[in-house]
């Protein structure tokens, strides 16, 4: 059970004050969460001009390794952040300073092909499930045991009791499969701390940060990435409610 802090995501340069941005944003926020509690970290490395790119994920992850040594760094490598199957790969291809492992979506029609590219490359493989049909795709694939981690995230579904359903479907075929790697499980934005209490009590991992909410259990704005991972920490230290 770990809280992995996810510290930007695709979220707009206008949802929070202190989203980062720049390499020294990413660097300082991501310093700061670790600091305050979380185990790995998540991140989408920007260009210059705030744009996700996955040409910058070099830069971005030696320059966290720097300040962050030992910590896990995972990025994403989400169809829309070069919006084109062949520019996805190529840029993959090119990575010379590998994160230690990066989110596949199996929503995506080119998964398989990049979970077979990231192995290529020696990159752990943390598979994203938002459906029962990802969690059925994921286990028709033969060498579906050969990841890092599987990931529940339920980013479109905000009514609290509807996500449940899902992700118990989710579970249940995972169950039912016999699948043994480590689950995290994290909601979006109405759901975020409902699944934090959930991952806990389930003792599955989960993550936070503003990719996912900027605000606290309580209700107020969290003032930056390392308030949100605190608070997170704390509930799964049984510190909070």
């Amino acid at each position: 059970m770990i809280v992995q802090a996810c510290i930007n995501g695709a979220r707009p340069s206008d949802f929070h004050p202190l989203l980062p941005l720049t390499i020294d944003a990413v660097v300082r926020d991501a310093a700061a969460s670790v600091a305050a509690g979380a185990a790995e970290l998540h991140v989408h490395p920007r260009e210059s001009d705030g744009k996700e790119s996955l040409a910058a994920v070099d830069e971005a992850v030696g320059a966290i390794r720097r300040v962050c040594p030992g910590t896990l760094i995972g990025v994403s490598t989400g169809a829309w952040i070069e919006g084109d199957r062949e520019k996805t790969r190529e840029a993959i291809r090119r990575w010379r300073v590998l994160p230690d492992y990066a989110s596949v979506n199996l929503s995506e029609d080119d998964a398989p092909g990049i979970m077979q590219l990231l192995r290529q490359k020696g990159i752990g493989i943390e598979v994203g499930l938002a459906s029962v049909a990802d969690a059925e795709r994921y286990i028709s694939l033969d060498d579906h045991e050969q990841v890092f981690r599987v990931l529940i995230e339920l980013d479109d579904e905000q009514d609290f009791q509807r996500a449940c359903d899902i992700a118990d479907g989710i579970i249940n075929v995972l169950r039912d499969s016999r699948v043994k790697r480590p689950i995290l499980l994290h909601g979006f934005d109405e759901t975020v701390w409902p699944f934090v209490r959930m991952a806990r009590e389930r003792r599955y991992s989960t993550r936070i940060g503003l990719e996912d909410g900027k605000h606290l259990p309580g209700g107020t704005i969290a003032n930056d990435n390392a308030g949100l991972v605190t608070a997170a920490v704390a509930i799964f230290r049984g510190h909070s409610n």
